[in-house]
């Protein structure tokens, strides 16, 4: 792991942690998430559309085995589902602003039940720009989200209704790589999302997402 991505995301641990250092903890957060998004920005401007629907370890075991474009997407549909469906209970950017139709995307999902050719293929009919634009809202949108919470807040329990409201969406497939996420997102308190997926999980992607470029270039 980037070690000061790694440095800032355990300070912000342990910042979190504690009453009069939390809020601390939320700068230190979004700090981490201002240089990973730097990160993905760049691999804007250095690689070719192709680049992006590059499947290099197609055959490996790990975040890697997959597409940039796909890695973007799944970050941050999951970001919007957890900010939005399970923490706030509000609707999400992406049906909000019409971004299915924006990205061009034949999916809503997280993309955790697509495996090898199906990731390639999917990722050629994203719109490059669209999905760009779809990640600078939903981090914008889930900054907003934790920038208002109390100590109190990072300590609360998802209620249990919103699971079956999380299902009823279908955002997340019925696929056995997938299913489990609800339980996972909706069994964690706040400060557990905002290391999974708000935090470490971009970490762990981005990095697969540096291994790629490093390979096709």
């Amino acid at each position: 792991m980037n070690k000061e991505w790694s440095e800032l995301n355990k300070t912000m641990q342990l910042q979190m942690r504690k009453k009069d250092t939390y809020k601390l903890g939320i700068h230190t957060l979004f700090e981490l998430r201002h240089q990973l998004m730097q990160t993905l920005i760049s691999l804007k401007e250095e690689l070719s559309r192709e680049d992006f629907d590059a499947i290099p370890f197609i055959n490996a075991d790990g975040y890697h085995s997959k597409t940039i474009a796909y890695s973007i997407w799944h970050i941050f549909r999951i970001e919007d589902i957890v900010a939005h469906t399970v923490i706030s209970g509000d609707e999400q950017v992406f049906f909000e602003r019409n971004y299915q139709e924006r990205i061009h995307s034949p999916i809503i999902t997280t993309g955790n039940e697509l495996v090898k050719h199906q990731i390639s293929v999917f990722s050629k009919q994203l719109d490059l720009e669209g999905l760009y634009s779809y990640i600078f809202d939903v981090k914008a949108s889930t900054e907003k989200i934790v920038e208002k919470m109390s100590y109190d807040d990072l300590k609360r329990k998802i209620p249990e209704e919103r699971k079956a409201y999380l299902k009823s969406l279908n955002v997340v497939s019925t696929d056995e790589h997938a299913i489990w996420l609800i339980d996972y997102w909706c069994d964690k308190a706040v400060r557990g999302l905002i290391q999974m997926p708000f935090s470490r999980h971009l970490i762990m992607h981005i990095e697969a997402c540096l291994r790629i470029k490093n390979k096709i270039l």
